[in-house]
């Protein structure tokens, strides 16, 4: 998609601070981390998000998620780390194309959802 900011990302049309890339998937640094690792994992196909996602994606997702371990213990993540999907407005996702959040450093992440929480 020409005006998606993380398929510029994958083009090198904007610069970014690149964590990993094979021929499907496209690693890199958050540029507003909340945590001291923090880095995004992209598809490189443009997938608007993970509700857009069908049977002929399930290879992809695999590589997506079985890839997040890998790369959060290269980056310093050894005690663990948080993947965190958003998806839709609701959801809280902001640039649609899909993307996976892993977080994590030295020190727990804290909780999972903070003070604005879901209400009933």
């Amino acid at each position: 998609m020409s005006d998606c900011v993380f398929c510029k990302i994958i083009a090198g049309k904007i610069p970014c601070n690149k964590v990993y890339e094979d021929e499907d998937i496209f690693a890199f640094h958050d540029i507003s981390p909340a945590a001291p690792v923090h880095f995004m994992i992209v598809p490189k196909q443009h997938l608007a998000s993970l509700a857009e996602a069908d049977a002929s994606h399930q290879a992809l997702l695999g590589k997506l998620l079985l890839k997040a371990g890998e790369l959060a213990r290269a980056q310093g993540a050894t005690d663990g780390f948080r993947t965190i999907i958003n998806t839709g407005r609701v959801g809280g996702q902001e640039v649609y194309h899909l993307h996976v959040h892993i977080l994590g450093g030295p020190q727990p992440i804290g909780p999972m959802i903070g003070p604005r929480g879901i209400t009933k």
